[in-house]
Parts: C-alpha cells; sequence; structure tokens
C-alpha cells in the first residue's frame, strides 16, 4: 500500500504544464487516489500552501512549494552566479538565452531570458525536454557518465521535426564532436523555425554542472557566429563558479 508521503507526492505530481490548473476530482483521478483520500491530502496541502484554491475551485501549485524548490542547491546558487553573464548575453543577442542542469534523462531549465522579438520557444524555467533533441542537452549528454549516455543511446528516442537525430550512430558521432569542439549545434531538432548553440557550464573541480545556449531563428542564421559569445559565457560563469562558495552536486 502506498504511504501517505507517496500518495501526496502523487497529487503534486499531478499538475503538469498542459494541466497546470486541477478540480479535487481531477487530482483524485490523476493520481490514483479515493476522492475522500485526494479531499483530506488536498486539504493538509492547502493549508500549509503548498497548494492554492482559485475563485472558480480549481487547485494549482502554491507560491509556499516555489519557495521551498527555489532553494534546490543546483537552481539557486547556479542561477544566483550566471545570471549576470546570461544577462549580458541576451543583451548582445536580443534572443533566447537558456541555463540548464541534467536530471536523469533529461533537461531541467533552471533560467531563460527572452525578449518580445525572440523567436519562439517551448522551454520555460522548470520545464523538461528530452537530452537528445536540445543544444544544451548535447552537451549535458556529451559529458555525462558514459554508463547514462549509453542508456540514453539504447533508448527509444523522440522525432520532433524531420531534423531530430533519432539515430543512435548519428548521434553518437555528434556527441563526440561536442567534446572536441567545446559547443553543440542543435538544428531545428526541437522546432524548424530554431537553432540552438551550447556550450558547457563546469563547476568548481571541472566537472560539467550546467550547459547555456542561444536560440535564435534558424533561417538565414548563421550558428558559428553565436559560437563566441556562448563560449565566452559559458567560461565566465565557470570562472565565477570556481571562485565561489557554493556547491551544485
Amino acid at each position: 500500500m502506498p504511504t501517505v508521503t507517496a500518495r501526496v507526492l502523487d497529487v503534486l505530481a499531478a499538475f503538469s504544464a498542459d494541466r497546470p490548473r486541477l478540480t479535487l476530482s481531477e487530482l483524485a483521478a490523476r493520481a490514483g487516489l479515493p476522492l475522500s483520500t485526494a479531499h483530506r491530502l488536498v486539504g493538509e496541502l492547502t493549508a500549509w500552501g503548498a497548494l492554492e484554491r482559485g475563485d472558480d475551485g480549481r487547485y494549482h501549485v502554491g507560491l509556499r512549494l516555489w519557495e521551498v524548490a527555489a532553494l534546490a542547491p543546483r537552481g539557486l546558487g547556479l542561477r544566483e552566479t550566471a545570471m549576470p553573464f546570461l544577462e549580458d548575453l541576451y543583451e548582445v543577442t536580443r534572443q533566447n538565452v537558456q541555463l540548464a542542469v541534467l536530471d536523469g534523462t533529461e533537461v531541467v531549465y533552471v533560467e531563460r531570458l527572452a525578449g518580445r522579438s525572440s523567436v519562439h520557444v517551448f522551454t520555460r524555467v522548470g520545464g523538461r525536454l528530452p537530452l537528445h533533441a536540445t543544444g544544451v542537452g548535447l552537451v549535458l549528454l556529451a559529458h555525462a557518465d558514459p554508463g547514462l549516455r549509453e542508456r540514453v543511446l539504447a533508448a527509444p528516442l523522440r522525432r520532433y521535426t524531420a531534423k531530430t537525430v533519432c539515430d543512435p550512430a548519428e548521434l553518437r558521432r555528434m556527441l563526440a564532436d561536442v567534446r572536441t569542439t567545446g559547443v553543440a549545434i542543435s538544428d531545428g531538432q526541437i522546432e524548424l523555425i530554431s537553432l540552438s548553440v551550447a556550450a558547457p557550464v563546469r563547476g568548481p573541480n571541472g566537472d560539467v554542472v550546467a550547459a547555456l545556449s542561444v536560440v535564435v531563428p534558424s533561417d538565414g542564421t548563421n550558428p558559428h557566429s553565436f559560437v563566441p559569445a556562448v563560449r565566452a559565457t559559458a567560461r565566465g560563469i565557470s570562472r565565477a563558479l570556481a571562485a565561489s562558495e557554493h556547491h551544485f552536486q
């Protein structure tokens, strides 16, 4: 029988980017709980502030939960250190600038800067995407533990567009190039209208702890023109992390 903690986590996991507001009945169904159990747990979570109830009766994630989540060291210290460099990169490019970390076999975006004229992207802070189809994902996968890399290459690779690389042999060659060149270019793999240029961010011990990218329109863009700025930003963040007292592992 699931523990109370497991049930609470099931309630929280019922929310998603496409379903951020749910009724009590929807929460119970998505969490796989009896309505009476969901009612009790949701009431306790709401009283604590992890959930909030809107005027329409639907529940959404509460500010208290966001406050706790924002303390995650891989997000908080990393974002604080990286933000000045990300802002500089945005000022130079006026395009989407993103910072991401590895979590399991996915990329989690911990920061994103964008302007009104920036090309459309799927990403959001706290959002996830697979490693094989994004610039930051290719960087993180290229420098990941070999065992993890092999698990990703052996698993089915989702195709987002006609350009998404789903062949393990081709992806393996791409990852080798990323390790050699120090940069990843992902052209039209998530959306055909955009491409990303990404580079690794290293922690105090030299390990890759994050990746940053700039996402620009693919039409008429020379991705190599963004490589120097992206590399310089990644090096700047890496030096700042080496000089800081934050730990991200």
